[in-house]
C-alpha cells in the first residue's frame, strides 16, 4: 500500500474514532473547568494511546485470532454501554450530592479516566479488520496516526469543555455526565440494532 494513502486513511479513521473520546473530554472539561494544562494534555494522552492500542490489538486478533475475536467483537457495544452509563450516572449523582457543597469539584481519578478510555476506544478494536491487510509496520504507523488524530481533537475538547463549564460551573457536571450516557446508548445502539 501507498504510504501517502494510508496516512490518509489513518487520518480519517482517527476522525471517525476520536468523536466518542472527543465528546468525552468535553464532558472532562465541563466537570473540571479549571484543569491545568498537564492534566489536559495526560486526558488527551490516554485517550491517544487507547485509540493507538485498540485498533492494533484488533490487527493482532484479526491476523493471529480471528474466529475469537469474532465472539468477543458481539460484546463490545453492551461493555461500552455499561462502563460510560456507569461513569455518567455516578457524575450526575454526584454533581447533585454535591450542589450544597458549591465549590466542590468532581475529581477525574486515574481509574475513573482509564475507564473512559477503554469504554472510547473499545469499539476500535473492529478497526483491525480494516487494516487486517496491512503489513505490521503499516499497522503501527496507521494506528499511531489515530491515535496522534485522537490526541489533537481531545485537546480540542477539553478547550471547548473548559470554555463552556466556566460558563454553566455546577450544571456542567450534570451535562458532562448526560454526554457519557448519551455516547453509552449511541454505541449501543449502533453496536446492536444498525450492525
Amino acid at each position: 500500500m501507498d504510504w501517502k494513502l494510508l496516512a490518509f486513511n489513518s487520518i480519517l479513521l482517527g476522525i471517525g474514532l476520536a468523536l466518542d473520546a472527543f465528546s468525552v473530554s468535553i464532558a472532562n472539561a465541563l466537570a473540571n473547568p479549571n484543569m491545568s494544562s498537564a492534566k489536559k494534555i495526560g486526558i488527551a494522552g490516554t485517550f491517544g494511546i487507547f485509540q493507538t492500542l485498540m485498533p492494533l490489538i484488533g490487527w493482532v486478533c484479526v491476523t493471529f485470532v480471528a474466529e475469537r475475536f469474532k465472539a468477543f467483537q458481539k460484546a463490545i457495544p453492551y461493555i461500552a454501554l455499561a462502563l460510560l452509563l456507569y461513569i455518567g450516572i455516578k457524575m450526575i449523582w454526584e454533581a447533585k450530592k454535591d450542589d450544597a457543597e458549591e465549590d466542590k469539584v468532581e475529581k477525574l481519578t486515574f481509574l475513573v479516566l482509564m475507564v473512559q478510555g477503554i469504554a472510547t476506544s473499545i469499539d476500535a478494536l473492529s478497526v483491525g479488520f480494516a487494516i487486517a491487510s496491512y503489513t505490521l509496520a503499516q499497522a503501527i504507523v496507521s494506528t499511531l496516526i489515530i491515535g496522534f488524530v485522537t490526541f489533537i481533537i481531545c485537546m480540542l475538547g477539553l478547550e471547548l469543555g473548559k470554555k463552556v463549564g466556566k460558563i454553566f460551573s455546577s450544571k456542567a457536571t450534570i451535562a458532562g455526565g448526560l454526554i457519557l450516557i448519551a455516547i453509552g446508548l449511541e454505541i449501543f445502539i449502533k453496536g446492536v440494532f444498525l450492525s
